[in-house]
């Protein structure tokens, strides 16, 4: 009976051992993959000051990560999306009025300095490049319904655009809960005449992701 206690206590304090141990241990140290899920608001602006008004919309993101700890206080965190942008609108067109909602779809990869101040959150900012993959059109009227998806074969739009994100995470051990404010600094078209509107994506992301230590 006593070898049985004495087991039964050496097994606890190899718990506790072990516990203690990890509750020391900083995750801001660690180098971590993860994957996130989630969506954007997204919405487009014109530094020009083209006459042109449309509201925002929603899209899918998502994608993977990795965590690249340079000390305990900073980092560098790049990540590789599928991202969705675009934007909606309504007007008048021969008396008639009409809606359209274009959806863009990107490889979104930004490279982010992080900022750890505490091991919870982490702060994020740097630029992004984007690369478009896919421009879908769906135009309606009270008669008629059109869905277009551009190809970019013989076209005036920039498949290639840089921006840049500013956000933070939430960190709940595995469990990670992101924000981004994100936004273009290069027009869409390509040589900046007007046949093609000069507009630049501007967006909110909310994610959800794991990691993996």
């Amino acid at each position: 009976m006593k070898k049985i206690i004495l087991i039964i206590a050496a097994i606890f304090g190899m718990i506790n051992i072990s516990n203690a141990q990890d509750s020391e241990t900083d995750f801001r140290e660690k180098l971590e993959f993860g994957l996130k899920l989630g969506t954007n608001y997204s919405n487009v602006y014109d530094t020009k000051g083209e006459a042109f008004v449309a509201d925002s919309k929603f899209g899918f993101v998502f994608g993977g990560f990795v965590a690249i700890p340079i000390g305990k206080f900073i980092g560098i965190q790049p990540e590789l999306l599928f991202s969705q942008k675009g934007f909606k609108a309504t007007g008048i067109l021969l008396g008639s009025t009409y809606e359209l909602k274009r959806t863009t779809s990107y490889i979104d990869v930004p490279i982010l300095f992080a900022l750890k101040p505490i091991e919870f959150l982490t702060i994020l900012a740097g630029p992004q490049y984007s690369y478009l993959i896919k421009q879908t059109d769906a135009f309606a009227n009270t008669t008629t319904s059109i869905l277009q998806e551009q190809t970019f074969e013989n076209d005036n739009i920039r498949r290639n655009t840089f921006g840049f994100i500013l956000g933070a995470d939430v960190n709940f051990s595995n469990l990670v809960i992101g924000g981004r404010l994100g936004w273009d600094i290069s027009n869409n078209n390509g040589d900046g005449t007007s046949t093609t509107p000069r507009y630049k994506n501007v967006w909110y992301q909310f994610t959800l992701g794991y990691r993996f230590f």
